[in-house]
């Protein structure tokens, strides 16, 4: 229960592959409170558990690494790599403080407090002074972002912001096909950014995880963006 709101808990288990005997047994448990009546940000939608096990399963890469997952909502791909030793700010639209105050409550969830986990308010294709205290950036998250056409330049424009400002980084981002229609290669082109299309068939595999159970039979992409 958090402000009266009626929560369901929902369990998120990630194993280390018995193939992998210098990971051999590692296993990390994720509980992620989401509300009844499930909006955008309190729902975890089927594109965060394919980027979390994409994470997961490179977790010897994210110790020390400064990361921003944007539209954070349920913040479960952040969360997963906080608990793999990254630096972690979760962003959700600054007009929406209850999306935020979620966030901070999935992070008291899994033991992360405000000194571990930053939770800050940052609104796609708005560059107020927020933007400007993220810091360098190793790594930028984002989990079915692209789920609104209307906001995709947004997203973006952001995207490819941070990016001219941290030139090593990369955003890493799942998203849920929802129309043949919609695409952001136009934009990507316009903004000088290229992307690369990861292939998601094999997540959790060698942890006996079948991937239609993480994509709920959904069809999910994972991109990685950088610049050009």
């Amino acid at each position: 229960m958090s402000d009266g709101v009626v929560e369901q808990v929902k369990k998120f288990t990630f194993k280390s592959s018995c193939s992998r005997t210098d990971l051999e047994g590692e296993s990390l448990e994720i509980f992620i409170p989401e509300q009844l009546q499930a909006s955008y940000s309190s729902y975890t939608w089927p594109s965060a558990p394919v980027l979390a096990w994409f994470l997961w399963e490179h977790r010897r890469e994210l110790l020390g690494k400064r990361v921003v997952e944007l539209g954070c909502g349920t913040s479960l791909p952040g969360i997963v790599a906080a608990k793999c030793g990254a630096a972690v700010t979760l962003t959700d639209s600054a007009s929406l403080p209850k999306s935020l105050q979620h966030a901070r409550r999935c992070c008291e969830v899994n033991g992360l407090t405000a000194g571990q986990v930053r939770v800050l308010g940052l609104t796609w294709g708005l560059f107020l002074g927020s933007v400007f205290t993220l810091g360098p950036v190793d790594l930028l998250l984002g989990s079915d972002c692209f789920y609104e056409p209307s906001v995709f330049e947004d997203i973006i424009v952001t995207v490819s912001f941070l990016l001219e400002r941290n030139p090593d980084a990369k955003f890493l981002c799942s998203y849920q096909e929802r129309s043949a229609d919609w695409s952001i290669e136009h934009l990507l082109r316009k903004w000088r950014l290229s992307c690369e299309h990861i292939p998601v068939g094999g997540l959790g595999a060698g942890s006996g995880v079948d991937v239609d159970e993480l994509t709920q039979g959904h069809t999910v992409h994972l991109l990685q963006i950088t610049r050009v």
